[in-house]
């Protein structure tokens, strides 16, 4: 496995299991418990939020590079981050009411709570720091490869995030919990043992990778 497919996959999979945006590193909660109810709102919320991450960081890590850092306005990074992600998301949603209408009422107010939704907002600022140290080590191109991959893995762990919790929430709600945990308070009893299996990868991502190699 070359060294570069290698270090794709690793950040790739480490975003989904060993640094989950919203198992893990507790971002995106809101959402997460809002939309989580329904299979078919849990799919479109994480699919909604893998393009705004995508899309988002794709434009604001060359803003932050050619932009922002080269005249001295890195103090503007979250205003303008956040325009990005607020025109995105406006776009998403105009084309769920054009095309899925019954998604876009699914969704309801948990749609432009995207723009809001410190999920994407962590991912293009945590990618722009994490990964502008490899622009002048390994070029542009491979760093901004980076950051994207970055981007949708997040995206794809906050869908994993979605989808599993969906299926435990419906098994809770069969179940018949305490009077005094019904509602909300087992919903983030469950939420928090969903968390706590997460901790099992740290470190497994990174061995299967050097085993590969």
């Amino acid at each position: 496995m070359s060294l570069h497919v290698a270090t794709f996959a690793t950040i790739f999979f480490s975003m989904i299991l060993v640094n989950n945006y919203v198992l893990v590193q507790f971002l995106g909660i809101c959402p997460f418990l809002g939309v989580s109810k329904k299979l078919d709102s849990s799919v479109g919320m994480g699919l909604a939020v893998i393009a705004v991450m995508l899309i988002a960081t794709a434009v604001t890590f060359p803003l932050q590079m050619f932009l922002l850092d080269a005249n001295g306005l890195g103090y503007m990074q979250t205003i303008i981050f956040i325009l990005v992600i607020a025109v995105l998301v406006q776009l998403i949603e105009i084309t769920l009411k054009r095309y899925i209408p019954a998604l876009y009422k699914g969704l309801g107010v948990y749609l432009p709570l995207i723009t809001t939704n410190c999920c994407v907002l962590g991912v293009t600022i945590l990618s722009v720091q994490n990964y502008s140290a490899d622009v002048a080590a390994y070029g542009f191109g491979f760093a901004y490869a980076e950051a994207l991959i970055c981007a949708v893995g997040a995206g794809v762990g906050f869908l994993v995030a979605m989808l599993l919790f969906c299926g435990v929430r419906q098994r809770v709600e069969n179940a018949n919990p305490p009077e005094s945990f019904k509602g909300l308070p087992i919903t983030l009893v469950s939420a928090s043992i969903t968390s706590l299996s997460f901790m099992g990868f740290g470190g497994l991502v990174e061995n299967i990778i050097n085993a590969l190699m």
